[in-house]
């Protein structure tokens, strides 16, 4: 199985997750437990699979954000709602979130409930040796709701995939703020978005483009050169070869049998707008037609 399905499948399976942090069911089901400000609602929707850990633990997991980010919001959070709690308001507010995103008909289409199972397989075969955010997921209960259980295995699917990356920066010596730099100059995201949304100053943003500069990786402009072009395509290769194994486990015709459900679905979120411009994950036109 090609290292290119992984890719096909993550931007098949990326804009579903991304419902939970721009939808205003998740907002608000958040602020009725207390956790008020987007970026409380933030940490705690995401961390919660962990349990009640310090901001420490959720600042290397997520990797790409300042620790005063997540500090701003951890543990403060577990006082307001245990993780417990989170996680129950996070299934129901997607349940309802899903629902009218989608349309009652969609979420009760026997496609997606094919969707979800296919999903939900592929998500329990993912190996989970070293991917904490990915494990943590992946041990939640099996959602009864088809729509629901679509998102959570989604979700397993993309921690699984991310905690991968990380790995992949981790090995070439790319620090968080050196990665995030980086992805800005291909032009996947935007840089100042970047820099407000994780919380790092100007100063720390200056000394990573040094770094990369002095690794040939970007010139004085800021621009991605040809090794750095070359570094970058190998780690995103390395990325989609570390996210395989679901879909090997799953086997080629129900990985896209998978894809052509996910698709609509997919495209739908995308043509919405609800995602923004320059969004810190890289989500674009682009790079969807790239894989056809």
């Amino acid at each position: 199985m090609s290292e290119n399905v992984a890719r096909v499948m993550w931007e098949r399976f990326e804009p579903v997750h991304q419902l939970v942090y721009f939808t205003p069911e998740l907002r608000e089901a958040a602020d009725g437990l207390g956790l008020r400000g987007y970026w409380k609602g933030y940490f705690a929707l995401r961390a919660a699979p962990l349990g009640p850990v310090p901001a420490s633990v959720v600042t290397s997991s997520f990797y790409v954000f300042h620790p005063d980010r997540a500090a701003s919001a951890l543990p403060d959070a577990w006082a307001a709602a245990s993780p417990q709690q989170v996680l129950e308001t996070r299934e129901q507010a997607m349940g309802a979130a899903m629902t009218s995103f989608f349309g009652p008909d969609v979420v009760a289409s026997a496609e997606l409930a094919e969707a979800a199972d296919l999903a939900w397989e592929a998500a329990r075969a993912a190996d989970t040796a070293g991917r904490v955010l990915g494990a943590a997921n992946q041990a939640l209960p099996r959602p009864a709701q088809p729509h629901v259980r679509l998102w959570q295995a989604v979700t397993t699917l993309r921690e699984h995939r991310g905690d991968g990356h990380v790995a992949v920066l981790v090995g070439r010596r790319l620090g968080p703020v050196e990665a995030l730099v980086l992805k800005s100059a291909t032009g996947e995201t935007d840089a100042e978005f970047q820099q407000r949304i994780r919380q790092w100053n100007a100063e720390r943003w200056r000394a990573a483009q040094v770094n990369l500069r002095e690794r040939g990786w970007i010139d004085e402009e800021g621009r991605l050169t040809g090794a750095g072009a070359t570094a970058h395509e190998q780690m995103e290769a390395d990325t989609d070869a570390a996210a395989l194994t679901p879909w090997q486990a799953l086997g080629a015709d129900a990985t896209t049998r998978l894809a052509r459900l996910l698709e609509p679905l997919a495209r739908r979120v995308l043509d919405s707008g609800i995602i923004p411009t320059g969004n810190p994950v890289g989500l674009t036109e682009g790079t969807w037609k790239s894989t056809g």
